[in-house]
């Protein structure tokens, strides 16, 4: 049995935060009945067209799932959630401020009419303050979490390269919903969490922030370097570039013996301890370049291997899809979609006795009828909504 088989979750869900969260329930055996706008569904469907002509993050975040099209703004939709939401477990929505209150969908309402259901608002910097409606795009909420200010080099501050905010939000969600269904099979009550994303990304941003406020100014922007460690980050080679990093002062005396071989600065005032190191890290940096633009990549990986220091290549994306690991730990699954067959990653959480569940991508509105028709509504009226558009 798959750990949440049983879990019915509804969505009323665009974009990345939410659908994240939801897919991550899915992958555990929840059955998640996507609700989307009829003929245009989730933006997110629109976004790029890369992946066989779906679109990347779509593909991403939406296996798994059932797809209800569905005119929310119609009388008629009433009926259609009351019936839904009457058999579900969890409700989850990241629609803009105030929509699901319009809707009659707020949390209050849905908490009262379905006492069992776990109610899970995502937004963007929560439901009040006076950031409440702002709209709240990734690169938004990275900037208001100073992240970009902390991010790329001296000269440029920048996103990261991925949906750090909306990954953040999906995870605690995720992580929230899990945990009102051990409060609920406890008390039989259900509950209502709210995650911003604001918020998520600032947990996130708990070291720069001890940094900056007890340190009187923030992380300097350093670019693959590391703020607070030395060394750590890339270096040059005679044919390429190597990554790696001395995390603690053991690592620091192999380095200086193996690496450098010059155990003398290990104890070396201006280098031995980690602060002073950063502290005087443009003459250390100078003195390691030095050396290494002497060396192969594989000299250097060699001398790093016999002094157990952590290293890596410069990876591409697509030498990340072809990393032998992940091949050798058999991490790939052939998925169906809309365009075919796809390859995707399974969760990295892996549960002993447990396979994820990895089904299609699902076109839009694919599974309408067979919903409504679940849901006791007659063939005349589905047929009669398609007419209107409703569906």
């Amino acid at each position: 049995m798959l750990p949440l088989e049983g879990i019915t979750v509804v969505a009323l869900e665009q974009a990345v935060a939410a659908p994240f969260a939801t897919r991550q329930l899915a992958d555990l055996g929840a059955r998640v009945i996507k609700i989307e706008r009829p003929e245009v569904g989730d933006f997110a469907r629109d976004y790029d067209t890369t992946v066989n002509g779906l679109a990347s993050h779509f593909v991403w975040v939406n296996r798994s799932k059932e797809s209800l099209t569905l005119d929310l703004k119609r009388p008629e939709a009433k009926e259609v959630l009351e019936r839904l939401l009457a058999k579900a477990d969890v409700f989850v929505q990241n629609l803009a401020p105030g929509a699901c209150e319009r809707l009659g969908l707020g949390t209050a309402v849905l908490r009262e009419r379905f006492p069992r259901l776990i109610v899970c608002n995502l937004s963007g910097y929560g439901s009040s303050g006076p950031y409440r409606d702002r709209k709240a795009y990734d690169l938004l909420v990275q900037s208001e979490a100073g992240l970009v200010s902390v991010t790329g080099t001296q000269e440029t501050p920048s996103k990261v390269g991925i949906s750090i905010a909306d990954i953040a939000a999906s995870m605690y969600a995720y992580s929230g919903i899990l945990t009102a269904l051990l409060v609920r099979k406890e008390t039989g009550q259900g509950t209502a969490l709210e995650v911003s994303m604001l918020e998520a990304i600032g947990e996130w941003m708990g070291y720069a922030a001890y940094y900056t406020s007890y340190g009187g100014s923030p992380p300097p922007r350093a670019g693959a370097n590391h703020a607070a460690i030395s060394p750590y980050g890339p270096y040059a080679a005679a044919d390429g570039t190597i990554y790696f990093a001395v995390q603690n002062e053991r690592e620091w005396v192999r380095f200086c013996e193996k690496v450098m071989e010059r155990p003398h600065l290990a104890t070396d005032p201006r280098f031995h301890t980690n602060s002073s190191r950063v502290q005087n890290r443009s003459e250390l940096e100078s003195m390691i370049a030095a050396m290494l633009k002497r060396m192969t990549v594989e000299k250097i990986v060699g001398l790093l291997e016999e002094a157990q220091i952590g290293y890596a290549r410069l990876n591409s994306v697509q030498e990340f899809v072809d990393h032998p690991q992940l091949a050798a730990r058999d991490r790939w699954r052939q998925i169906e979609s809309p365009a075919g067959p796809l390859r995707a990653l399974i969760p990295p959480a892996t549960i002993e006795g447990v396979e994820p569940v990895m089904a299609a991508v699902p076109a839009l509105g694919q599974h309408t009828e067979s919903i409504l028709r679940e849901l006791d509504f007659d063939p005349g009226t589905i047929d009669a909504w398609r007419q209107a558009k409703m569906i």
